[in-house]
């Protein structure tokens, strides 16, 4: 133990204290008072044994003014615009350096500045929008993991915030930018909780990153749609991160199986919707009993209106169920098809209802479902009947053209099962029966006309080859005549 204690003395007497004891820029500006010699006592980079040159250059080891920032020296004073990160970069994009400095700090921060959207052309054209010391400070630069950092999770937001909660500033490089996002984001669950100090939740780095941040447009980005809930997943689906919370970790794989992550995540669909667009954006929180049919209503607003005034509605509210959610599910949401409709045991209205519990309800969801596949079967009839008369090269077009109408009336019967009206209900697949019979009579009356058509035309073919032959028997019979008067005339000419 006095072994390692004695090594770690000379190590320190060796390193820091002999950088710190050379570097007569500090002792000379702390003379002064400045501000710059008063805050950097406290910089990672002091205590790292770095002195004022590390950055500006120039000879530390003489206290004569003129020889110190001599040029010769590699004296560069105040880096101003891209200079900045490239100081910077000196040390933090050499891996070699690092290790010099025994720091784990990964190299490459600059580059990845650089392919931004921090890294474009500030207002003036000249720099890039952000330069390292803009978020990490420059003279007080403390490590990432310090509460003291501005970059520290709790403090991030506000660091953030200072460009991206100026109207001014924001307008003149995307207008169309909110500058509302720290307010949101502290009425969130995410924001709630860092704002009391737990560095776990997500702040803004946690889902844009940090060096390397791109435009929510852009493919690559991490808020990009189709990325979004791999994003989310990375603490949401990690049960050891989110044990503390309470929190299920499954949502992404059942997301992933849903209708809407098929959509987005294997179809490409970007209107498709991510975990943004239910749970929020800056201002996440967890959709509460309300909010749930008004985040599906953005998206399904005729469904959600027919609900609200369906008898659902009110029974819902007194059972304080969630609307859309009960009966469709939340993350694992799965294709709407009519077998979630009536009595049987895979349809969601058995749920409630029976013979014994709400049978009212129970009556009217096994006459919708009766409904509805009666008009599924019609259409199935009409379309096929359609298509034999079509494939036989009868002119069906306008019975064709109307089987659009028995399709949009079974789509709006799938709609209007949201109003619970029977009387409603009815009067959409009434519509649909109507054209479907309509279209089945049209199709039956071409198939007819066109046996009427084959009939017609084996009956000509059968009197035509009869009058063939026949006329083909009347012409042998002349040529056998003529022959034989031949024969004869022939023979009374030899007598």
């Amino acid at each position: 133990m006095l072994a390692r204690l004695l090594t770690f003395l000379a190590v320190t007497l060796v390193t820091v204290p002999a950088a710190r004891a050379a570097d007569e820029c500090l002792v000379c500006h702390s003379a002064l008072g400045d501000t710059p010699s008063t805050m950097y006592p406290g910089d990672i980079h002091y205590r790292k044994g770095i002195s004022c040159s590390g950055c500006h250059g120039g000879n530390p080891e003489s206290s004569d003014p003129e020889r110190a920032m001599d040029t010769t020296a590699g004296f560069i004073g105040v880096p101003r615009g891209n200079a900045i990160s490239t100081a910077c970069a000196r040390c933090h994009s050499n891996a070699a350096q690092m290790k010099r400095w025994n720091s784990s700090v990964p190299t490459g921060q600059l580059e990845q500045l650089q392919a931004s959207v921090h890294g474009k052309l500030s207002i003036e054209g000249r720099d890039r929008i952000a330069q390292c010391t803009s978020c990490h400070g420059v003279h007080q630069i403390t490590a990432v993991g310090s509460p003291k950092s501005p970059v520290y999770p709790s403090n991030v937001v506000t660091t953030c915030a200072r460009c991206h909660n100026n109207a001014v500033y924001i307008r003149s490089y995307n207008p169309s930018l909110p500058v509302d996002q720290l307010e949101k984001y502290r009425t969130s669950v995410h924001g709630i909780r860092n704002a009391k100090g737990d560095p776990k939740t997500a702040e803004c780095a946690s889902c844009h990153g940090s060096h390397g941040i791109l435009s929510a447009k852009d493919v690559k980005s991490s808020v990009y749609p189709t990325n979004i809930p791999s994003t989310c997943e990375r603490c949401h689906a990690d049960p050891g991160y989110m044990k503390e919370y309470g929190i299920a970790t499954d949502q992404y794989a059942k997301y992933a199986k849903s209708v809407h992550g098929v959509a987005l995540l294997q179809k490409n669909d970007l209107g498709a919707p991510a975990c943004n667009s239910c749970h929020g954006n800056h201002g996440a929180a967890p959709p509460g009993v309300e909010s749930v049919s008004k985040v599906c209503g953005t998206c399904h607003a005729l469904n959600a209106d027919l609900f609200s005034a369906s008898p659902h509605k009110k029974a819902f509210d007194e059972r304080h169920l969630p609307e859309c959610e009960t009966c469709h599910g939340n993350h694992a949401i799965i294709v709407a098809t009519d077998k979630l409709l009536g009595v049987s045991p895979e349809a969601v209205c058995s749920r409630c209802h029976s013979t014994a519990d709400f049978p009212r309800g129970y009556r009217v969801a096994a006459t919708m479902r009766a409904l509805i596949d009666s008009l599924e079967t019609s259409e199935a009839i009409a379309d096929s009947l359609v298509e034999n008369a079509e494939q036989k090269g009868m002119e069906i077009g306008e019975a064709k053209y109307k089987l659009r109408e028995i399709r949009q009336a079974r789509l709006e019967s799938r709609t209007m099962v949201h109003s619970f009206n029977e009387e409603k209900f009815d009067a959409v697949v009434t519509k649909g029966l109507t054209v479907a019979a309509w279209v089945g009579g049209e199709a039956r009356n071409a198939l007819a006309e066109y046996v009427f058509r084959r009939i017609g035309l084996g009956v000509s073919t059968l009197i035509i080859t009869v009058l063939a032959v026949a006329l083909w028997l009347f012409i042998r019979r002349l040529e056998r005549k003529q022959v034989r008067e031949e024969t004869v005339t022939n023979n009374s000419s030899i007598s």
